[in-house]
């Protein structure tokens, strides 16, 4: 087995791998740039080799820099995690011209299988179903715009070597197949040196689902089940599980067997995915092949417990598959909810900045239940602006679907994430939105359910009202401790009192608060009672509650006159008040956020690509002002309506900050 292993990626696939080769005794190497310096992964690595720059087209996609590191330090193999130069052929030719061994497929698949037009070509003759599209390179927008008239809109403008959402844009129009393929040939070129796109039919309200598959360079190749991947935001999957609850046993086969044949047809080894695009009937169409490790491997693992990444290294170093396709065993169910540096108040627009409270939940593996997040962060680390946003991958296992999202649910709540903006009130959104939780969601899912965009949750009543229970009996824990203080004056001491006016979510819950040494009965106006019981003292950021012996964990944040309540994506101010206070309370005018209807705002740190328009300039509603680029993506702001530009406050190439002023209206 190899001694000394080299991982070209950083983050938390980096420390995934490091984790299973420490379990097989073998040595690590990381490679890390400029902003990493202080990154997890090197941290956990044996050894650390420094790269270059920040920007990943300076340093981890210079291949020359990643072959210097694996030279000093004598790594035997190389394992690529996913991006960067994980489908790559030229890296990997690199490596076998010095006999340095590649932890994923032949050069000869990565070309086949990595390049998504000859995937395509390559499907088609082997009797797979394909969606309909145009192979060919494509010289330029108009040239685009002529094709995608041709196949008809709505299409899919694809970078053909790219990846994570990187490179892809929907069109709908002529206009916007012309500025899709600019944005994707940018961004395909940023992220992946290979500018070339490719159209085909976008298939609407279509399911995403891959089949997982592992090959040996002895002719054995099995699947281990599919992925459900149909929650996405930009092309970019947010929430994976497996099973899916949409395939039965038949479709589940005949996907697994067209996958093991695609992939035995390019000579394929290593662990694989072979995505699909499956209609509402079942019927299947091959959608690409990633030919690397995928983000949502863990699920798999949870519902197989088959080690990934250890049959990739067992593969590589030329071992024979130690399974065989009868041995895969679909147990439980599992689901992977990917923590993202996004802010969704925001539009779900990058946030970078310092963690300042990082604390995920304990990870657990039993016989009736899992926790598991990979990670790559810590708390007090820093979120650059140079990589991909994603930055933990929270899974929970249970015996069946249902069990599974509660146990994420209760994961959710409980994962404290501070200093940044992060997709978590999302993830618990999605856990209790009736259409997933009956698994009836398409790709479409985001779009559909939140056209506006995610402003939080509202929560129903008998929410609200076991809320309130929690926070009055919490709210008088804090009033005693504030009471007991030392140095008071004798007979000044202050009596806490037992009714309370709860306010939050724009309703008023009035409550009778009788303690005892085992916790609270809370009364609410009208005779429904709430038994509270919990160890949480004032001080602590997590709460966590049994109300009527149900759990309940609530993130909690002073403030004056209560508490920010965080749970089930809600976002709370919780206002606990005598009756003569809320009395008062009720007369103090509504304060209003300043008008900033005549600017344009920075939504999220990032660099300005190019300005659209001039000061003097008419603008039309939707008509593109800018284009900022952030964590590898390129975002294009535009017109919320009909107006006349008077201020151009940055320049193309200026990095700005969030609601830094881009430029004004009349």
């Amino acid at each position: 087995m190899f001694k000394k292993i080299l991982i070209a990626n950083r983050g938390e696939i980096a420390c995934r791998v490091i984790k299973t080769a420490r379990k097989m005794g073998i040595a690590t190497v990381a490679i890390y740039s400029d902003a990493d310096r202080n990154a997890l992964h090197v941290r956990m690595a044996d050894e650390a080799v420094h790269i270059g720059p920040a920007p990943a087209n300076q340093s981890y996609i210079v291949i020359e820099k990643v072959m210097e590191a694996i030279r000093a330090t004598g790594a035997e193999a190389v394992h690529p995690g996913y991006g960067f130069l994980s489908e790559n052929p030229k890296f990997a030719e690199a490596l076998a011209a010095e006999g340095i061994a590649f932890i994923g497929p032949p050069v000869g698949a990565i070309e086949k299988m990595g390049d998504k037009i000859t995937s395509k070509k390559i499907a088609q003759e082997a009797g797979v179903s394909t969606v309909p599209g145009y192979m060919g390179l494509i010289a330029d927008a108009e040239e685009a715009v002529k094709i995608s008239g041709e196949i008809g809109y709505p299409v899919m403008i694809k970078a053909s070597a790219g990846g994570g959402g990187k490179g892809m844009r929907i069109a709908w129009s002529d206009d916007e197949a012309r500025e899709g393929f600019q944005s994707s040939k940018n961004e395909a070129a940023n992220s992946f040196g290979d500018d070339r796109i490719f159209i085909e039919k976008f298939v609407t309200q279509p399911r995403h689902i891959e089949i997982q598959v592992l090959a040996d360079s002895h002719g054995n190749t099995i699947y281990l089940g599919e992925r459900e991947c149909s929650i996405q935001r930009r092309n970019q999957k947010v929430i994976e599980e497996a099973p899916s609850p949409f395939l039965d046993e038949a479709t589940r086969e005949a996907m697994g067997a067209q996958s093991c044949t695609l992939a035995a047809a390019v000579g394929y080894t290593s662990a694989g995915t072979v995505e699909f695009i499956v209609d509402g009937d079942r019927n299947f169409y091959f959608l690409e092949m990633n030919t690397r490790l995928q983000v949502e491997h863990p699920v798999t693992e949870l519902i197989t417990g088959v080690d990934l990444v250890e049959q990739m290294i067992h593969v590589a170093y030329g071992e024979k598959l130690s399974l065989s396709q009868s041995d895969i065993k679909l147990s439980g169910w599992a689901i992977e909810s990917r923590l993202y540096a996004e802010d969704p108040y925001r539009n779900f627009l990058p946030s970078i900045g310092r963690l300042t409270r990082y604390r995920p939940p304990e990870e657990i593996a039993k016989k009736s239940r899992a926790v598991r997040n990979d990670t790559g962060v810590f708390e007090g680390g820093e979120i650059s602006m140079y990589y991909d946003p994603m930055i933990a991958k929270l899974c929970t296992w249970g015996p069946d679907r249902a069990s599974a999202i509660e146990e994420m649910r209760v994961a959710l709540d409980t994962f404290e994430v501070e200093g940044i903006g992060h997709n978590l009130p999302f993830c618990s959104a999605v856990m209790d939105h009736p259409k997933f939780v009956t698994g009836e969601m398409t790709t479409a899912f985001i779009e559909e359910e939140f056209p506006e965009g995610f402003d939080g949750v509202t929560l129903e009543r008998e929410a609200l009202e076991r809320i309130t229970s929690a926070v009055s009996a919490m709210h008088r824990v804090a009033e005693i401790r504030r009471a007991r203080i030392s140095g008071t004056m004798d007979n000044h001491r202050r009596k806490v009192g037992k009714d309370w006016v709860v306010s939050l979510q724009g309703e008023n819950f009035v409550v009778k608060v009788k303690a005892d040494k085992e916790g609270a009965t809370v009364k609410h106006k009208g005779g429904v009672s709430h038994r509270v019981t919990s160890d949480w003292t004032p001080g602590q950021s997590l709460a966590r509650l049994m109300v009527d012996g149900a759990p309940l964990v609530l993130k909690v944040d002073k403030i004056s006159g209560g508490f920010r309540v965080r749970t089930r994506g809600a976002d709370l101010k919780v206002h606990i008040r005598t009756p003569r206070q809320a009395k008062l309370a009720a007369l103090m005018p509504e304060k209003l956020p300043p008008d900033t209807s005549k600017l344009l705002l920075c939504p999220m740190p990032g660099l300005i690509v190019k300005l659209d328009v001039t000061a003097g300039d008419e603008v039309q509603e939707g008509q593109a002002l800018c284009t900022v680029e952030a964590m590898k993506m390129e975002n294009i702001l535009r017109a919320e309506r009909k107006g006349k530009v008077t201020k151009i406050n940055a320049n193309a190439g200026d990095n700005l900050a969030v609601d830094d002023v881009i430029m004004e209206f009349e």
